[in-house]
């Protein structure tokens, strides 16, 4: 599964008030391994399932030149089999002791994770390890494997929308691994070999580069021991990595006919400041959520339910380590482009002339509170939010994010945030059915 920029809009609203723990009563552990192998935990006595799920950086912009797409090879490639898995054993042990695995791979990391009850945990972490550590990569699995991966870059390559967002992030980050496709280039698929992903996975899989998260009802299952005495503490460390440059988003704008496309599409990218600055990244979430989430948002209640120029409008937050991007998406009939072009530039000069009404920002900032708390319901949603976190160093207190939103204020949001949106500062892609 290849994943594009994290998202970290707010989720809908469920009916409910509020979860029945107090976020400040999640709060996870860390440890390290012997080799500085980090293992964050987080009970969920009430939990159903346990996730257990395997970060490591990873991901395509780790990528070396001549490796264009092995950060996604690699993940299909290590699900056909370790040591003593063969193709297809690790999911069937898994699912006979009732439980699912699938992983993802991103710009910056690659995850791999189970959901699976209490009582086949300890099991399906062997499983796991061993799947992700020392995968057999043989030849005649990597031969079929690459045709795989790539009739996947062929059939996003047949989407119009794929095509579409892929040439807006290779115009607006030129040069930078953030503006190459994570599924790779063609010609390179067609050239890996397995001594080359096994460079790949040698030189990321190290005992430095990794965590494993857990969450969900841990007591009494004794997985503290068994990885102390598995394959994760004998991991060796990585030699120093140079870490690759932070993103400069280009500015301008480019038109595109694409056949098939079945509405003209105005796109903007604009950077905003980079995962590790977790408390800018809270204020963006709380920015586009007050722009473009729901119909009351700012953008939405002009342009589609005022104006009717618009089929949808979208602003989403991507959170990336190098930088992040909030990506509009306008989805409208071609002769009102432009129209739609100079209500997003309004829109912005009127919020940077005029802060926000309190109702407009308590309401967003009550989205982004509600969706946070939501999130932190499931073991999977948690273990991915924690490994995450403890991979890149971020602050691992639950409440953190909650405690930094409301630092945020009308004025602070106003001042700081809102000249980052401003249209000349983004890299505008249009798009028209061919």
């Amino acid at each position: 599964m290849v994943i594009l920029p994290r998202s970290y809009g707010p989720l809908p609203l469920p009916a409910s008030p509020a979860p029945a723990v107090p976020v400040a009563a999640l709060q996870p552990s860390i440890t390290h391994l012997a080799n500085g192998v980090q293992v964050v935990e987080l009970e969920m006595a009430d939990a159903p399932v346990v996730c257990l799920d395997f970060w490591s950086k990873a991901g395509s912009r780790l990528e070396r030149p001549g490796e264009s797409g092995l950060a996604h090879f690699l993940e299909h490639m290590v699900f056909k089999g370790s040591r003593s898995l063969g193709p297809g054993d690790f999911d069937r042990q898994v699912e006979s002791l009732g439980g699912s695995s699938n992983a993802a791979t991103g710009f910056d990391d690659v995850h791999y994770h189970v959901l699976i009850t209490p009582e086949g945990a300890a099991e399906a972490l062997d499983l796991l390890l061993e799947l992700v550590l020392e995968p057999r990569l043989d030849g005649d699995d990597f031969a079929m494997e690459r045709q795989v991966v790539l009739e996947e870059l062929s059939q996003s390559e047949d989407q119009p929308d794929e095509v579409v967002f892929q040439t807006l992030l290779s115009q607006a980050c030129p040069g930078h691994a953030y503006g190459r496709a994570i599924l790779g280039e063609r010609a390179a698929l067609e050239d890996h070999q397995p001594e080359a992903m096994a460079a790949f996975h040698s030189r990321n899989y190290r005992a430095d580069r990794c965590c494993l998260a857990l969450a969900g009802p841990l007591i009494g299952l004794g997985l503290g021991e068994r990885l102390a005495a598995g394959s994760l503490a004998r991991l060796s460390r990585a030699a120093a990595e140079p870490i690759p440059d932070d993103l400069t988003l280009a500015v301008g704008r480019c038109h595109l006919e694409v056949p098939r496309l079945e509405a003209a599409r105005l796109l903007m990218a604009w950077q905003l400041p980079p995962a590790r600055d977790h408390e800018a990244v809270i204020g963006g979430d709380l920015l586009t959520t007050l722009l473009a989430e729901g119909r009351r948002s700012r953008l939405v209640a002009r342009l589609r339910e005022e104006l009717r120029l618009v089929e949808s409008i979208d602003l989403d937050l991507n959170v990336l380590e190098a930088g992040s991007l909030a990506l509009l998406e306008a989805v409208c009939e071609s002769e009102q482009v432009e129209a739609v072009e100079l209500e997003i530039h309004k829109a912005w000069r009127e919020l940077m002339e005029q802060p926000p009404e309190p109702a407009e920002f308590l309401r967003a900032q009550r989205l982004v509170a509600n969706g946070y708390r939501f999130s932190l319901e499931s073991s999977g949603s948690v273990a991915g939010l924690i490994g995450s976190h403890a991979l890149w160093g971020r602050p691992l207190e639950l409440e953190h994010p909650l405690e930094s939103l409301e630092r945020w204020t009308l004025e602070r949001l106003h001042s700081e945030l809102v000249p980052l949106l401003n249209p000349d500062r983004a890299f505008t892609l249009v798009a028209l059915p061919a």
